[in-house]
């Protein structure tokens, strides 16, 4: 998801968070508060839930940059489709969903009785206008995922079909994140401007009140379809804190659930806190522009796969949580090929041997373009002198940098968190298609799009399926230059008055969740 990486959003821009360091503040945290008084008798103890996380881009989902936005979108909208714990799409807003014999179309059949979060009824008609202006929109950030939709038609009041260019059954896995949550209509004809900071949609929740860059208020929506798995009745979101203040702030009841960095569990189970380690599509990555040098000669890139010590990085930069990486995908997921496991592990003498056939015995020069000098950059730098890639570290504006990295393609080597998609052709798509936003490069071999349009082709529940899908994904790894390096779990800290949360590998979700 375009996104910031999992855990720290302000240091980046597409992936989920980078999680942060946060040194020396262990123990000065621990001793900030009384564990005894984490879940009692404080602020966060009357049904409302205050989550520390992130505000978002823009609450119009057709509009929406960045993917870490899905969270907080999925608390005000809702789709055809949702993600199951381990991302497979199951009935929402649909009560199921039929492909036609030779996958030209899918008819979706609704629920009766739905409405949007005012009061006006959500039928065909209304899921046809909201997906159309995602299609066709000139401006829409979403329609990239919808051009294998030909047209959406509402046959009656409780159906609707989509009907295609070409067989995608990726489509329900889609429909379940920003591309298909329900806009209502009535919104956007009246004006669609204004949905940027007042969604209108069908979600478990309603906003009442927003502050930029400060707050939102939300209230739960007693008209969402599975209402009665929400048991919150309000909502807070903030910003994230500090590293070296989130505990505190949820000592103090300025947040009941928070994330956290990896440098802040010991902290937070010293104050009391529950630690959920959930696992996440996130990945720590190195995207690599193969038309800038060095990087135009294929050995210079497998160099440097193999110059990196992935185990020290995340030993060093997740304080341990989160697994070594070599794809895009982490253990567990369908989409994870067993046969890329240590593919690239650590060999610096057959880095030094590639960069030497590269013709560059005596090393190479580069720059490492970051959003942020310290931590991975910096340990990134020192392990590529060992093997004689002398690496600078070039700094650019967090805000900038999709401009500079990925519109303009002036750079060579940038530092990243990719955060995985609702569907695995997406991910493919951002990630090595030769449109993707992290494909600098702009380049994919026709194998792999032969590869990722089979996977596009076969049926979620074929038994064929997790074959193709770890067959695309074998062959992405070894022919495109993005380097990955480590899974990124979600590390979320909660009050003792919070009951357990949803391990939801792709979108944070909150069924069930209750406060006391």
């Amino acid at each position: 998801m375009n996104a910031l990486a999992d855990g720290r959003p302000q240091l980046a821009r597409r992936s989920f968070l980078g999680l942060g360091l946060g040194a020396g503040a262990a123990l000065l945290l621990a001793a900030c508060g009384d564990a005894d008084t984490a879940g009692t008798g404080a602020p966060g103890s009357s049904g409302t839930l205050k989550w520390g996380w992130a505000l978002p881009t823009s609450w119009d989902p057709v509009f929406s940059s960045a993917g870490w936005d899905v969270h907080v979108l999925s608390l005000v909208y809702a789709g055809l489709t949702k993600l199951d714990e381990h991302g497979a799409a199951v009935p929402a807003l649909a009560t199921d969903w039929t492909y036609a014999p030779d996958g030209a179309s899918v008819t979706f059949r609704l629920r009766p009785g739905l409405t949007f979060g005012d009061g006006t009824p959500l039928d065909a008609a209304a899921v046809k206008k909201s997906l159309d202006r995602g299609r066709t929109d000139p401006k829409s950030l979403v329609a990239p995922q919808l051009v294998h939709v030909a047209e959406v038609t509402a046959t009656d009041p409780g159906t609707v079909v989509l009907h295609l260019t070409q067989p995608d059954y990726q489509l329900p896995n889609l429909l379940a994140g920003k591309t298909g949550m329900i806009v209502n209509p009535k919104a956007f004809e009246a004006d669609a401007a204004a949905l940027a900071t007042a969604p209108a949609g069908a979600g478990p929740f309603t906003l009442t009140s927003y502050t930029l860059n400060t707050k939102a208020v939300l209230r739960r929506n007693p008209g969402y379809w599975d209402a009665a798995s929400i048991k919150l009745e309000n909502f807070e979101l903030y910003p994230l804190p500090d590293a070296t203040t989130v505990v505190a702030g949820l000592q103090s009841g300025q947040f009941d659930v928070a994330q956290i960095p990896g440098s802040q569990v010991a902290a937070a189970k010293a104050a009391g806190l529950e630690v959920q380690v959930i696992p996440s599509l996130v990945v720590a990555v190195l995207d690599v522009n193969t038309t800038k040098a060095p990087f135009d000669n294929p050995d210079v890139v497998e160099a440097l796969k193999y110059a990196i010590d992935r185990e020290a990085l995340l030993k060093t930069q997740l304080f341990g949580f989160g697994e070594v990486n070599h794809q895009p995908f982490p253990k567990g997921y369908v989409g994870h090929d067993p046969g890329s496991d240590d593919l690239y592990r650590y060999d610096p003498d057959k880095a030094r041997a590639l960069l030497a056939k590269a013709g560059h015995p005596d090393g190479v020069d580069l720059a490492i373009t970051t959003t942020a000098a310290q931590g991975l950059p910096e340990q990134l730098q020192a392990q590529l002198k060992q093997v004689g890639i002398r690496a600078t570290i070039e700094v650019v504006p967090a805000a900038q940098a999709t401009q500079i990295v990925y519109v303009q393609h002036s750079k060579a080597l940038f530092t990243d968190q990719f955060a995985g998609r609702d569907s695995a052709a997406q991910a493919f798509q951002v990630l090595f298609g030769d449109q993707g936003l992290m494909n600098p490069g702009r380049t994919t071999p026709p194998e792999l799009k032969d590869a990722v349009e089979k996977v596009s082709r076969t049926p979620l529940d074929s038994p064929d399926y997790p074959k193709v899908l770890q067959a695309a994904t074998a062959l992405a790894v070894r022919t495109m230059p993005n380097v990955f390096l480590y899974s990124v779990p979600r590390l979320l800290a909660r009050r003792r008055s919070v009951s357990q949360l949803p391990a939801s590998t792709v979108v944070q979700r909150f069924e069930g969740v209750s406060v006391s």
